[in-house]
């Protein structure tokens, strides 16, 4: 009988160190969670809100880091696909999340990477509408159009579609200061488009074909994105930008509006009460 009272009471300081135990590593893995970021880095809602806003600013970059110039500076604030694509992911991997607005003020950079993340946006599974806030030009536009929905001001500035490989040319400035460009290179247009020599008609001629073709891909995937004839996208894209209002004419975009606009549209589209659309700021 002793014998089975030790047992008993062995077992139960054994439950009791158990539970002991868990609690303590609840506790901890929560402590280290909130130390390190973890929680942060993979909630989106902080339980109230249920709009993830997904911003895209400055300058686009085909990559993460590609901005950084090593010289220790803060760089200016840029897109690139990979932190997009990944915000985009947490929001739609977050059950508190029911919507993605895609907040845009961007004068363009890497088509690459707009192209990316317009795809990005095209495939996402929550309701999500493009806000075209102060500018959303060349590349910044082209990434809009994965929307299915472009909301922007009528003081913002759309559109700009075409391509550019514009340089400035060095070679005056070299002459003066008394330096002198060695070409050395393997093969004829290697060193084409350096701006440390005169650019000669046959290399002119050869970045004005690759400008051709990057300029008619760019109307294809905007008439295709936006659900328009190839021929009036065309027609739009002489590189000059517009109002949100004759953007809106010209159907490069959906609605003029703000961030309330934007709010009235996730409130129809999930069929909810206007003030229970909530932003996550």
């Amino acid at each position: 009988m002793t014998s089975l009272r030790h047992i008993a009471r062995y077992a139960f300081l054994a439950l009791v160190v158990i539970a002991v135990f868990s609690v303590c590593l609840w506790i901890y893995g929560a402590w280290h969670d909130e130390w390190s970021g973890y929680n942060a880095s993979i909630a989106v809602s902080d339980g109230f809100c249920n709009i993830a806003i997904i911003p895209i600013v400055g300058d686009f970059i085909p990559f993460a880091g590609a901005d950084q110039d090593g010289s220790g500076n803060t760089p200016p604030p840029s897109t690139n696909p990979d932190d997009t694509l990944a915000a985009l992911r947490a929001a739609e991997a977050d059950p508190n999340i029911r919507g993605i607005l895609v907040r845009i003020d961007s004068s363009g950079g890497s088509p690459v990477a707009a192209e990316v993340i317009a795809n990005g946006l095209k495939h996402a599974s929550l309701p999500l509408v493009a806000l075209i806030r102060e500018m959303g030009v060349s590349a910044a536009y082209l990434a809009a159009t994965g929307a299915k929905t472009i909301i922007a001001s009528p003081f913002s500035d759309i559109g700009s579609i075409g391509v550019t490989m514009s340089y400035i040319d060095n070679t005056a400035q070299n002459v003066k200061e008394g330096l002198q460009y060695i070409p050395l290179t393997s093969a004829k247009f290697k060193d084409y488009g350096d701006p440390n020599k005169l650019l000669t008609a046959d290399e002119r001629a050869l970045l004005e074909r690759d400008l051709k073709i990057y300029h008619t891909q760019f109307v294809k995937e905007v008439a295709e994105n936006r659900s328009l004839p190839v021929e009036q996208v065309a027609k739009l894209a002489d590189g000059s930008s517009m109002p949100g209002a004759l953007a809106l004419e010209n159907k490069l975009i959906d609605a003029l509006g703000d961030q309330e606009t934007a709010r009235a549209w996730f409130a129809e589209q999930l069929n909810m009460p206007l003030e229970e659309v909530v932003f996550c700021e």
